[in-house]
């Protein structure tokens, strides 16, 4: 009798209680607004700021609502206006497109590469199109970014990563996110440390930071963003900045600070998944793997692979028979987008050129969770299910 598996791909692990602690101390407080805060106290969203900053090497972080709105503040406080264009993958999720739109201008794909990441040839020959990149780490797989960024310093474009998918990665020893002018980050539930909604933004640069600060609803109390820069940065731009309202409140920053302490584990522990998938994986009969380059420590929270050359409805009697046995998985490749899953084609606020090269690699790409509340053995058993079931299609279409 086949083995089905019995865990859940959507549900995470209980927060620690050191959060539960934190966030009973807020609520006890009534203090949960983002400047409710006694003279010389930093409050919860100003030490996740500080303690952010810290663990990443940056000078400066401002946590705000969504991650979406950390991309939107920052391309914004970056300098784009209406009618810009700028440079994206066209493999990523709908919040970096809507970013873009967001701030009224509009997205320019760049094609996709067979290892999921952003094609640099194509971003070579586009360079010339836009001032700036909003560069997705889709799903955690990070390109050579030493190539990018010299790319985008010849070509003049202003860099800001997307790293939802890659907080607590590196490439060459490097934090995701610390090669372009801001690196945002999410706190969403599905991504590395979580609290429901929020987001974080880095960078080195105090200007861009200063209007970022002011864009996030600082009320002129800027003087409040201990991670922030010095007052004096903020001379002559406090009228020109929109408030949106949108830093982080203290119940989310509670939240959050115990989960940063335990980020590094974390990370580790999702790879190991990762990689036991990976292992039950290989040799797989029409199943191809993702080779990730030695430079990048990545963080295994998902794992994709790709079914080349089979064709839609082979795709959809092995989802559908994963999914029979327990095993729920995601594919880039649907006709019409399904929940978290779309493609750039869907976008079509976004007027998408055709991309030939990226349509072949969604064709057949599927695409998997691991959420830390899975274990070794479930993993193990996740892969076997997903082998055997690419054996029975492949067999199949021998006979």
């Amino acid at each position: 009798m086949d083995e089905v598996f019995t865990g859940s791909f959507t549900q995470q692990l209980p927060l620690p209680e050191a959060a539960i602690e934190e966030a009973v101390e807020v609520m006890r407080s009534g203090r949960l607004h983002r400047y409710n805060l006694q003279p010389g106290e930093a409050g919860a969203t100003g030490a996740l700021e500080q303690a952010f900053a810290a663990q990443m090497g940056a000078k400066y972080c401002l946590a705000v609502a969504s991650g979406g709105q950390a991309m939107i503040l920052s391309l914004r406080a970056a300098g784009v206006q209406p009618g810009d264009r700028v440079l994206s993958n066209a493999f990523t999720l709908a919040p970096v497109p809507g970013a873009i739109a967001a701030v009224g201008a509009k997205p320019i794909f760049v094609e996709t590469s067979s290892d999921l990441t952003i094609d640099l040839q194509d971003l070579a020959r586009k360079a010339g199109q836009a001032r700036f990149l909003l560069l997705s780490h889709m799903r955690g797989h990070i390109c050579d970014m030493d190539q990018l960024m010299a790319i985008c310093a010849k070509a003049g474009i202003t860099v800001i990563e997307d790293c939802a998918h890659t907080m607590g990665a590196q490439w060459r020893g490097r934090w995701s996110g610390r090669d372009g002018l801001a690196g945002c980050y999410s706190t969403q539930t599905y991504k590395h440390m979580n609290s429901g909604e929020g987001g974080l933004i880095l960078s080195d640069d105090a200007e861009f930071m200063a209007r970022a600060i002011l864009m996030s609803g600082s009320y002129m109390l800027y003087d409040r963003h201990p991670a922030g820069p010095g007052p004096d940065v903020y001379d002559g731009i406090t009228g020109q900045m929109p408030n949106m309202s949108c830093r982080m409140d203290h119940l989310r920053a509670a939240i959050l600070l115990p989960q940063l302490a335990r980020l590094d584990a974390d990370c580790a522990a999702w790879t190991e998944r990762y990689r036991g998938v990976e292992a039950g994986l290989r040799g797989a009969p029409g199943i191809s793997l993702i080779t990730r380059p030695e430079a990048e420590r990545f963080v295994g929270s998902s794992i994709q692979f790709l079914l080349k050359d089979w064709c839609a409805d082979q795709i959809r009697q092995y989802l559908s028979a994963c999914l029979a046995r327990g095993v729920e998985l995601k594919w880039f490749g649907a006709p019409q987008p399904q929940a978290f899953t779309s493609a750039y084609s869907h976008w079509l606020y976004a007027d998408p050129p055709i991309l030939p090269q990226t349509d072949r690699v969604l064709a057949g790409l599927v695409d998997m969770r691991l959420p830390l509340s899975f274990d070794l053995k479930d993993c193990a058993m996740i892969a076997r299910i997903l082998k055997q079931e690419a054996g029975r299609i492949t067999d199949a279409a021998q006979r």
